[in-house]
């Protein structure tokens, strides 16, 4: 049963590494091989809950005779919702972002970002849109910065070829400064839930590696382009519903994004999950709009509009594909399978730089935040102290809190996910919005990727030092 269960998975990360040919969604594959996972792991579940926790076991039945109803309330109650609440941790902060995103969107206090983006040379255009998507990235999650971003260039940019080579940056810019935080990624937030790594010092690490990473495609993407470029200079529609003044948004956005800047000193201070704190943001910046609006809160004057329903879309497929992969890696971890691999993987390769390279290829391939989450799962987070009682102290350091490890495997899956578009949810997101096919992408970003990562490696290699 454990070989049908591990197999269930390796087949959804072929499924999910093939999901732009099959047109099959990635995120309903990560969902069924979660569900049917766990509906064979309880059905074999006294064998594995004797093999891996036979005296967590014994002490919940509390001397009554075990039986089949028993198992499966031990497995409810005890193994599957600890699965449950680590995803679910990672689910209501990607919500709470995204419903800040939403209330700062419908009330323009993006619209910022239009106006600092007036000029028609096209070079100065690419950089400022980079900077831009880089710095909003780190702050908010990737996939919501990469879909808002998108639409703000699709409205700006008439023709297709050229903002195939914005949408580009933009994709990268996402991926990369989504790695440089510990908010901007779902891998960067799992490891800082898990207390792997610590907000500042992940940050200081990757920092020049996330740079270099953007920087050098973006600067091989605007060798592409001609030396101006037709802008519209049109700020969106939104109905009665944005009457607020310019101040008025400047603080909607001060709370909202300051906020977010302030959740890493609220986990330090209350040692609370992360995502009370992004709920404790949103529920200040939720009071702040209805203040501001309260004259349009009995009104009916609210309109759908485009943004919004495309944001909310794909950060729903992003909640819960991150849910459905963290169910489906947990249940293939209780079966003893992982272990048995890191086991294989230590004998056989022992080198975390080799690990970091095969999960950047995977990444490409398959999907980010699934490679990610398999090659975190590997391995457990070492006490310091501990480790000096190894032969190998200085490899099994690199295992411990903002070990390299951690940091090797986020941000090579990250950047390993701009070799191609369909390793990541925002190049799926550039994909179908316009209509680039893998072929021009390797082409023209895909190797300069590639070599930007090596630097990047090479940069964390000589600070490790």
């Amino acid at each position: 049963m454990t070989l049908i269960i591990a197999a269930i998975l390796i087949l959804s990360y072929l499924l999910i590494a093939t999901a732009n040919l099959t047109k099959v969604n990635k995120t309903a594959i990560a969902i069924f091989a979660a569900a049917v996972g766990w509906v064979l792991y309880i059905c074999f579940g006294t064998d594995f809950v004797m093999s891996r926790h036979p005296s967590e076991y014994t002490d919940f039945l509390g001397g009554a005779v075990p039986t089949s109803s028993a198992v499966k309330h031990y497995i409810a109650q005890n193994i599957f919702l600890k699965y449950v609440g680590r995803g679910a941790e990672i689910v209501l902060f990607l919500l709470s972002t995204m419903t800040i995103v939403e209330i700062l969107n419908n009330n323009g206090c993006f619209d910022f970002l239009t106006e600092m983006m007036r000029t028609r040379s096209s070079k100065k255009l690419l950089w400022m849109m980079t900077g831009i998507t880089f710095l909003v990235s780190a702050n908010l999650d990737n996939i919501t910065t990469t879909t808002m971003m998108l639409v703000v260039m699709h409205g700006l940019i008439p023709n297709r070829r050229h903002r195939m080579i914005y949408g580009c940056a933009i994709v990268l810019a996402a991926n990369c400064g989504g790695a440089l935080t510990v908010i901007g990624d779902p891998t960067g937030l799992l490891l800082w839930n898990n207390g792997a790594v610590t907000a500042s010092r992940f940050s200081a690490s990757l920092a020049i590696p996330c740079v270099v990473s953007c920087a050098l495609p973006v600067l091989v993407l605007s060798r592409i382009l001609p030396e101006r470029v037709d802008v519209e200079w049109s700020l969106p529609y939104r109905g009665d519903d944005t009457n607020l003044s310019r101040w008025q948004r400047i603080m909607m956005l001060f709370v909202g994004i300051g906020g977010l800047w302030f959740i890493p000193t609220f986990h330090n201070i209350t040692k609370l999950s992360p995502f009370l704190g992004a709920l404790c943001v949103l529920s200040l910046l939720w009071v702040v709009n209805e203040i501001v609006n309260r004259k349009l809160m009995d009104v009916d004057k609210m309109i759908q509009r485009r943004m919004p329903r495309v944001l909310q879309y794909g950060v729903i497929q992003m909640m819960l594909f991150v849910m459905g992969m963290m169910l489906a890696v947990g249940v293939v971890y209780e079966t003893g399978a992982v272990d048995w691999l890191a086991r294989n993987i230590d004998y056989h390769v022992h080198n975390i730089w080799i690990l970091g390279a095969l999960s950047a290829a995977m990444s490409s391939i398959v999907d980010s935040f699934a490679t990610s989450l398999s090659f975190i799962s590997l391995y457990p987070i070492v006490d310091v102290e501990s480790t000096m009682k190894w032969a190998d102290a200085g490899y099994m350091m690199s295992f411990a809190q903002n070990g390299n490890y951690w940091k090797i495997i986020a941000y090579s899956t990250a950047i390993g996910g701009n070799f191609m578009l369909t390793g990541s949810l925002s190049g799926l997101a550039l994909m179908k919005m316009e209509r680039i096919h893998v072929g021009w992408y390797l082409k023209n970003v895909g190797w300069v990727s590639v070599i930007a990562w090596f630097i990047g490696i090479a940069f964390i290699s000589m600070m490790s030092l």
